[in-house]
């Protein structure tokens, strides 16, 4: 395995820190803002579904554009380098926040630095390594940017811990939000064969494999039921852990996919990946179902491990999957709409959850995304996996 992961591209590497610290920023800020929300603006689960909802939903659709734009200029660094660029501005910002509609308009760009850099970025990296490396190289972008996600909340928890106010934790995020900055800039871009003068920009699913049209299906499904891990946070300080505790458990998760990304994402090279986001998605329903049920503060520490290991599982190989079942030419855009059809069902996967909690109760809420999960990894592992399975 190490002898592997020397053996990967400078780019691979590159990107990797990048994420790291670009997620250092974004997770010290990320367990703040539902404590922001309710301890400071005094906003509850509905207008957080809403927030997170709309901001996932509108940066989706520049996560389309952003990768057609990319294939049709063969060229992806621009826009990784300027995605990162908007969210290191942004996130500081929201230490000047008076209102809910404020933090959903810095959210919003936010997002949108994700929207213009995500497409692009995939794509560089499935064209950067060989088809029997990209479960490694996914997985390992994942295991650095969900290190850099231990980092910024455990320091989030300390700073909670020192009495630190909320708007001075934000504009600390600028620090870290420099260095993604003059990482991103130092990554060198694969050669590509020029693009064909006057060819039209390909924005539809037609011409893309029917197989990874069944793939995108059944991805829509599961998404409905994964609503902003935001609500994890809620329902932990709903259970009484304890506010500077929350950062710390989503510390706990991000380190458990740290470690487990890239070895359970290698294992997707050898046994395909359909199996490995099966077994994930079951581990997410599982997940879901305990947590919406349980009482137990005490309990909440290995359920979020095991969410943790739900994350390790599908990330890298959710994504290898894709560059597996569609041709180099199209990556850009077929990552658009896998990124697309993830960030436009959150909207109602937020929305509808953020309710249900509210009108009904959380266990409510939890049973319906446990349902959605449990459904997709059964659709997954026999109507779309007939031709999706090992990436055929």
């Amino acid at each position: 395995m190490l002898q592997s992961l020397r053996e990967l591209p400078r780019t691979v590497w590159l990107l990797g820190l990048v994420s790291f610290f670009n997620d250092s920023t974004s997770e010290l800020i990320y367990p703040l803002v539902p404590l922001y929300l309710a301890s400071v603006l005094m906003a509850g689960p509905r207008t957080l579904g809403i927030i997170e909802g709309v901001v996932e939903a509108a940066a989706s659709l520049l996560k389309l554009l952003s990768g057609v734009l990319a294939d049709r200029r063969r060229s992806a660094k621009p826009w990784v380098v300027g995605g990162y660029a908007l969210a290191a501005i942004a996130r500081p910002l929201l230490a000047f926040a008076t209102s809910w509609p404020m933090v959903l308009a810095l959210r919003l760009a936010d997002r949108v630095g994700k929207g213009l850099r995500s497409s692009p970025r995939d794509a560089l990296l499935a064209l950067t390594v060989s088809a029997d490396r990209r479960g490694l190289a996914f997985g390992f972008h994942r295991s650095l940017d969900n290190a850099g996600a231990v980092v910024g909340p455990l320091l989030a928890a300390w700073l909670l811990a020192e009495k630190v106010p909320l708007p001075t934790i934000f504009l600390c995020a600028s620090v870290s939000g420099v260095i993604t900055v003059a990482l991103a800039l130092a990554v060198d871009e694969p050669a590509r064969a020029p693009a064909v003068p006057g060819q039209p920009l390909r924005w539809s699913l037609h011409g893309l494999p029917r197989s990874f049209e069944r793939y995108l299906a059944v991805l829509a499904l599961f998404t409905l039921g994964n609503s902003s891990n935001m609500f994890l946070l809620l329902r932990a300080r709903d259970l009484g852990l304890a506010e500077y505790q929350v950062p710390l458990l989503w510390a706990l998760v991000s380190l458990t996919a740290a470690l487990f990304s890239t070895p359970l994402s290698a294992l997707s090279d050898r046994f395909g990946r359909t199996r490995l986001i099966v077994g994930g998605w079951g581990v997410y329903g599982v997940f879901y179902l305990l947590l919406g049920a349980n009482s137990q503060t005490a309990l909440l520490w290995p359920l979020f491990a095991i969410y943790g290991l739900f994350m390790a599982a599908t990330e890298g190989a959710e994504k290898a999957l894709v560059a597996d079942l569609v041709g180099g030419d199209h990556l850009g855009t077929a990552y658009g709409w896998f990124n697309l059809t993830t960030g436009l069902m959150l909207l109602p996967a937020s929305i509808v959850f953020g309710w249900l909690w509210q009108a009904i109760s959380p266990l409510a809420a939890f049973g319906f995304s446990a349902a959605c999960s449990l459904l997709a990894a059964l659709l997954l592992a026999t109507w779309a996996g007939q031709q999706a399975s090992d990436g055929q």
